[in-house]
């Protein structure tokens, strides 16, 4: 059976403290299953880079890039530059794997030891899927949490289990249009990525993950979050077509290596 190229990419901002650890979750079994990373750093303004670079160096097994935007792209542009890098580069398929170490790949295994990834175009982490496990996370949080999923299952008209966990996978195939270009640079990318993967009939699997709050920064100001979330499920549940319609946006979203142990081609850009 022919290996599928996988690429994993680790979005990163202001993760000096966990990026180290996000790492060493891609060696042992995991390393048997991703041929690339790419850290894609959004403008930290600490040492997360630096950080990344020291880790890698003392173990050098891991093949990886680190790209700095080329602006401030913010969460969501930065799975734009990545996205882009790996349409690029021929991948296969793309785990997303944030940089501040409150999701645990290894979590994925299962699914690349099954390949039940090649069953469905967006493999999402489940924070509240049975089997799943929360260390630090506020009832306050999961409550609002479930509301969000209620709403946007009406919304979506498909069975919506987590907004936007820090572990998915997605087929590269979705994204030949480069629909995502469009969408927002901000930190809701994700809930709208989910309604344009219900528009356009994407299979989709939760799945159970590991979830923890201990040394994060969270950049998120939930009532400004929430309230956008909410505008977004209203307006593609009464004005479907006019939503979609409405992301139009030019693909601006590049990036320059700055630590490269495979020595590859440079096509980031583009």
């Amino acid at each position: 059976m022919a290996k599928d190229r996988i690429l994993v990419f680790i979005p990163a901002y202001n993760c000096e403290k966990q990026i180290t650890r996000v790492l060493a979750q891609l060696e042992g079994k995991v390393s048997e299953y991703i041929d690339e990373v790419i850290i894609v750093n959004n403008l930290s303004t600490d040492n997360t880079v630096e950080a990344a670079k020291e880790y890698l160096s003392a173990h050098p097994s891991i093949p990886c890039r680190i790209i700095n935007n080329n602006s401030n792209y913010n969460l969501g542009g930065s799975h734009k530059t990545a996205f882009n890098y790996a349409l690029k580069n021929g991948f296969d398929h793309i785990i997303v794997l944030h940089g501040d170490d409150q999701a645990d790949i290894r979590d994925l295994l299962p699914v690349l030891e099954k390949r039940i990834y090649r069953k469905y175009d967006c493999i999402l982490g489940g924070r509240f899927e049975k089997g799943s496990r929360l260390q630090g996370y506020s009832v306050k949080r999961i409550l609002g949490n479930k509301v969000f999923n209620v709403i946007y299952t009406i919304a979506a008209n498909r069975s919506i289990r987590d907004m936007g966990s820090g572990l998915n996978m997605y087929k590269t195939g979705i994204f030949r249009s480069k629909y995502y270009i469009g969408l927002s640079d901000a930190i809701y990318f994700n809930a709208e990525m989910l309604l344009f993967s219900a528009y356009y009939g994407h299979r989709m699997r939760f799945y159970p993950i590991s979830w923890r709050e201990e040394d994060q920064v969270s950049n998120a100001k939930l009532f400004s979050l929430s309230w956008n979330l909410l505008k977004l499920a209203l307006k593609y549940f009464f004005k479907r077509e006019e939503f979609i319609a409405s992301y139009k946006k030019p693909d601006i979203y590049t990036g320059s290596i700055v630590y490269d142990n495979m020595k590859k081609e440079d096509i980031v850009n583009g």
